[in-house]
């Protein structure tokens, strides 16, 4: 394993280059170009805040900032995931040409995602300063900062797996995309802390969800200025472990097999 992630890393010129040209890609012609990785959480905290304030009687700005954070996690866990669907299908030239290891394609998708994760970050971060006064240069560090390389790592294995899957199941990325509507809905992003706390079905999402730990090193770090609480760093570091442990046992057994399906 240590070999192997050596070996990513020596390639690194390579997916780097990737990722760069994944972003120009994306933004170029565009009239506001990356103000765009905004738009998507700002819109969608607006609806949400509007329709949750009316319905659970929340303050308008604690909320929004809340809900921004949330989304903000979300958006890139759900990127990550669907267009990890198609990692390998997008590299199916470099995979023919170039003998490097497999896991550098979904590393790509994910780090492209991980700029958009960041561009976003900031005005929650210069939100949760102007509501707070300051910022927590402890939470940053200790929270935000180990929470943002933990979903990193996520995303990363669960790019590999859904994107080793959609090469000998097409219909995957259909599946994922589904799947992700529903997960979004389970998940304590756009709930308020009171719904999650009081109630059966938040209990549930608040201990046995798999990315609340994520949303509570992130985002109650922002909103907070405090650091989360051990259990959130523990739980968070054993997904990312299983996740990863998954991830790697797939892309070993299917690595030398996977262009003779693309």
């Amino acid at each position: 394993m240590v070999g192997y992630l050596r070996s990513v890393w020596d390639c690194r010129y390579f997916w780097c280059s990737l990722v760069r040209m994944d972003i120009r890609s994306r933004y170029r012609g565009s009239l506001i170009g990356m103000g765009w990785s905004l738009v998507n959480p700002i819109f969608m905290s607006a609806i949400l805040c509007a329709a949750f304030c009316a319905i659970f009687k929340q303050d308008p700005l604690e909320f929004g900032l809340y809900l921004f954070a949330g989304l903000t996690v979300w958006n890139f866990i759900r990127d990550a995931t669907q267009q990890g669907c198609l990692s390998f299908f997008h590299a199916e030239g470099y995979i023919r040409q170039f003998p490097a290891p497999m896991a550098i394609y979904p590393l790509r998708t994910v780090l492209a995602n991980a700029f958009h994760f960041l561009m976003a970050l900031i005005p929650a971060l210069v939100l949760s300063a102007c509501r707070n006064g300051h910022v927590s240069v402890p939470a940053l560090l200790l929270g935000v900062l180990p929470g943002a390389v933990l979903l990193l790592a996520l995303g990363w294995s669960v790019a590999v797996l859904v994107g080793v899957a959609n090469v000998h199941f097409r219909d995957t990325r259909h599946i994922t995309d589904i799947a992700m509507q529903v997960f979004f809905y389970l998940t304590p992003v756009m709930y308020p802390k009171e719904f999650v706390q009081q109630r059966f079905l938040g209990r549930l999402m608040q201990t046995y969800n798999p990315v609340t730990p994520f949303l509570s090193l992130i985002r109650d770090s922002i909103l907070n200025n405090q650091l989360p609480p051990a259990s959130a760093y523990a739980s968070a570091a054993l997904i990312v472990m299983a996740m990863g442990s998954v991830a790697a046992v797939a892309l070993w057994n299917e690595e030398r097999r996977l262009i003779f399906h693309l």
